[in-house]
């Protein structure tokens, strides 16, 4: 069973598929019984909610963003110059 980097708490996946606009996604439940989605998409960047409440955001292009479960948010921006 696969577990959150994060808090290490294990979740199963329970379905997975394929949007309207082409891009992956796939709903968790963790071992609590906490849902959490991740979406894979078509322009390199990928986005988690995960089960504690917390999120994640890459853009594929330098651009991240996590957001903790009690709301605080961290971004941070590389070049790729």
């Amino acid at each position: 069973m696969p577990s959150n980097s994060s808090t290490g708490e294990s979740y199963d996946v329970t379905s997975r598929g394929t949007n309207e606009w082409g891009n992956n996604w796939d709903h968790r439940v963790s071992s609590s019984g906490d849902h959490g989605y991740h979406y894979s998409n078509k322009d390199g960047s990928y986005y988690y909610q995960n089960t504690d409440g917390s999120r994640y955001y890459n853009s594929g292009s330098g651009y991240t963003r996590h957001t903790s479960a009690s709301g605080r948010t961290n971004e941070r921006y590389t070049s790729s110059k």
